[in-house]
Parts: structure tokens; sequence; C-alpha cells
């Protein structure tokens, strides 16, 4: 007798895991990449509205952006700059009818990129790590960290040194004339030397990378720090905006602690891990190649020569 089975049930579909490796069709990626750049632009335009807004007004009982920016001009002596209000106000020059709109929104924009840092950098962080190995992912994370922290304390040298520079670049033939800058001139030479100065201080962490990689050990620069020092200076000398002594002064020094400090990095890790350089990086360009093969010898049998007939059947 024929067993009739009703109301039989399916079984119910698994859900489908996530890759532990991370990996996700190219559409995928592409999703997600569009995901984080739209809450990486919203976080932007949000941190630009509050840069926008905080530089003329004082939120939370801090001082106007705008007048943070002008401090170190400010604290020129009033016999240095040029007055432009007549109650001895500080206040720098506009000439152009957007001029202070324009300044105003770059500085909001900058605010807004400092501001917006946390979201745009974890978007960055959340969209590789999957990619990546669990010690890949410590590494990236700590260097990502540094490269952080070294520039905004390259920024921060940039603005304390600023007006030391301004006045020995002002106060030179101050006898027969009176500086008088403009926002766009001094704005553009502000954010220039904090540029400068965020960016070199990244050499350090490019040396303990290159290190860690087994590309540079301590052995190749502990008897040239003469050498380097030399051409850190140099490097200050001709990257410092003003070319002012102070800020070249300031920032070669700098430059040479954290040089220093990578240096001596690189010798604590070379003699913990022990790491030898490969040898084939020491050998030259026959002898990382291999011997060479010698051709085979060529057989010295005589080729029969053409029939004949064949040239006749031909002609």
């Amino acid at each position: 007798m024929a067993r009739v089975v009703t109301g039989s049930k399916r079984p119910a579909k698994r859900k489908k895991a996530k890759n532990p490796d991370g990996s996700m069709p190219l559409m995928e990626h592409l999703k997600e990449l569009r995901r984080r750049v739209v809450i990486s632009l919203a976080a932007l335009f949000v941190g630009t509205v509050i840069g926008f807004i905080w530089y003329q007004n004082a939120p939370f009982g801090l001082a106007p952006l705008g007048e943070i920016i002008r401090g170190p001009y400010c604290n020129l002596p009033e016999d240095v700059r040029a007055d432009f209000t007549g109650d001895g106000q500080c206040r720098l020059l506009a000439t152009t009818p957007f001029e202070m709109f324009m300044l105003r929104l770059k500085v909001g924009a900058l605010a807004g990129i400092v501001l917006s840092s946390p979201i745009w950098l974890t978007q960055i962080w959340a969209f590789i790590t999957p990619g990546l190995h669990r010690n890949e992912k410590r590494y990236t994370f700590a260097f990502v960290s540094l490269a952080v922290t070294l520039f905004v304390l390259g920024a921060l040298l940039a603005y304390f040194v600023l007006d030391k520079g301004l006045y020995v670049l002002m106060s030179i033939g101050d006898e027969v004339q009176v500086a008088a800058l403009t926002g766009r001139e001094y704005y553009n030479f502000l954010l220039s030397l904090i540029v400068i100065f965020g960016v070199s201080f990244e050499l350090p962490l490019i040396i303990v990378m290159l290190n860690l990689a087994g590309i540079l050990r301590y052995d190749h620069v502990k008897d040239k720090r003469r050498i380097i020092i030399l051409g850190l200076f140099i490097f200050a000398a001709f990257m410092t905006p003003g070319q002012d002594p102070f800020s070249m002064l300031a920032l070669a020094a700098a430059m040479v602690v954290l040089v220093e400090l990578a240096f001596q990095f690189c010798r604590i890790d070379d003699k913990r891990s022990k790491t030898e350089r490969p040898e084939w990086m020491d050998l030259d360009d026959e002898e990382a190649s291999g011997p060479i093969a010698q051709p085979a010898p060529v057989s010295a049998t005589p080729v029969a020569p053409p029939e004949e007939d064949h040239f006749k059947d031909v002609l």
C-alpha cells in the first residue's frame, strides 16, 4: 500500500554566514565604499558648518576660531603691524568683496576636516580591516594613530612658532615701512606652515616602517648622524615658507629629536628580534640572478645536399 505523506515541512534555509576572510563580490565592495563615502561626506559637511559658525562665535566658552587663528598676528607689537581701525584693534586687511566670506569658508572647511576626523578615519579603518589579518590590523591601527598624532604635534608646533617667525620677517626694515597683511596672505602662510610641519613630523614613522619591513637597520645609520642632521637642517631651510631662521631652527631641531627617537627604536627592535638583512639584497645583479646556463654544443653532423632531381622538378 502506497504511503502518502501530507504536510511535509521544507527544511529551513540557513542564513548565509559571512566569509571569515572578509571577502565579498565586487558590487558589494562598491556598495560598501559608496556607503562609507556618503557617511564621511555627511560628517565633513556637519563639521564644516560647525567650523563656519565657530569662526565668529564663541560656543561653550571657547574663543572664536577666527580669533584663535589670528592670534599669532595679533601678538606682534603694535608698531610692527598696520592699524586699520584707529582704535588699536587687531584686524587683517581685505582687498576684495568676497575675501572675508571665502576665508571664513576655507577655515570652516579645515575645521570640519579636523572635527570630523574621528568619523571618516573610522570609515576608512572599517573599509580596509576586513581584508587584513589580525597582526596587520594591529599594526595598521597603531601606524594610523601615530601618523595622526605626529601631524597634530607638528601643526601645534607651527602655530606656536608662527608669531616668532612673523616678528623676524615683519620687523626687517620696520623703521621705513609697516607691513600690512591681507587675510588671504596671512592664512595661506599659516596653513602652509602647518602642513609643512605636520608632514615633516611623519619622517620618523617612515623610518620605523622601513625598519620593521627589514629594509633599514640601525647599523646602516648609526655612523651617519652628522650627514643626516645636516640634511635635516637643509631640508628645513628649503621647506619653511618664510625662510625665517626661527621657524627653520624649530623645525630642524624637532626633526632631529624625532629621527633620533626613531633610530633608537630601530636599535632596540634589531637587538630584540635579531633580524638579518636578506642575503639576496646584498648580492650583485649576476649573483642574484643565479648561474647562467651554458648553451648546448652544436652538432657537427654534415647536412646532406639537396638532390638534383628536386631542382629539375622545380625548373
